[in-house]
């Protein structure tokens, strides 16, 4: 059976990690049999979740652990899909993985309010004497990442003003549709949804989530795809109404 290691659920979502719900997600669509592991980020192997264990196989990244189950097991989940409509696809998952994720995390641990509520408390499992130390150091490392990326040279409000325009954009790619590309999900659908209810969760207060929620058919969608992947997170009227 595959393994999945991933972070426990925090924030209201199954993972405080979009790329992992991502994978956790086509999993599923894939239909594959699989169970998670809790683990932490220091002993994966690119330092960072998640990553799957499978026959012997240890394959880190969300986008190459998708490349290796559809190889290994036939399954390829964009079927059906043209070219043309693939390239729309990864397109689509770039937007989401490469822009606006950066906007989410700058939501989380650049905002203080946000990075006190939240990502300060992944390290309470610590001995009380090092958890402040270990929460600066990392909360340094993943600023100096954002500025590395380019995001986090920007002003705060610059930062709302892209996020603003992706989510508007993707609301317009999305449209009327069920999917980004019709009436039946594809691979990136669990990307857009995992990054979408990462921006989304009431728990944190931010432009960016602002600007996500502005969008209603995007709102729609995130809590549609929760309701189908991962029902014990979605709101109880979701899951009558949907």
């Amino acid at each position: 059976m595959i393994t999945l290691h991933a972070f426990a659920p925090a924030f209201g979502l199954p993972s405080p990690g979009p790329f992992v719900m991502k994978t956790e997600v086509q999993l599923q669509m894939m239909r594959l049999p699989y169970r998670c592991v809790i683990d932490r980020p220091t002993g994966a192997p690119k330092g960072k979740l998640p990553f799957i264990e499978d026959d012997g196989a240890v394959v880190a990244d969300s986008t190459f652990i998708r490349f290796h189950l559809e190889a290994k097991y036939a399954v390829d989940l964009d079927t059906g899909w043209d070219d043309r409509s693939r390239a729309k696809a990864w397109a689509i998952e770039r937007l989401v993985e490469d822009q606006l994720y950066w906007a989410m995390v700058y939501s989380r641990w650049a905002i203080d309010a946000n990075f006190a509520k939240g990502p300060a408390h992944f390290f309470d499992a610590l001995p009380e004497e090092v958890q402040d130390e270990a929460r600066q150091k990392q909360r340094r490392a993943v600023l100096s990442y954002l500025d590395g990326q380019g995001i986090g040279r920007h002003a705060s409000d610059d930062i709302a003003q892209l996020a603003r325009h992706g989510y508007a954009s993707l609301a317009k790619l999305l449209g009327d549709r069920l999917y980004i590309l019709g009436e039946r999900p594809c691979g990136a659908d669990a990307s857009v949804f995992a990054q979408l209810a990462s921006a989304l969760t009431p728990f944190f207060d931010s432009p960016v989530r602002d600007a996500a929620a502005s969008c209603d058919n995007l709102v729609a969608y995130s809590r549609r795809m929760m309701v189908a992947y991962f029902p014990d997170f979605a709101d109880p009227a979701d899951t009558q109404s949907l």
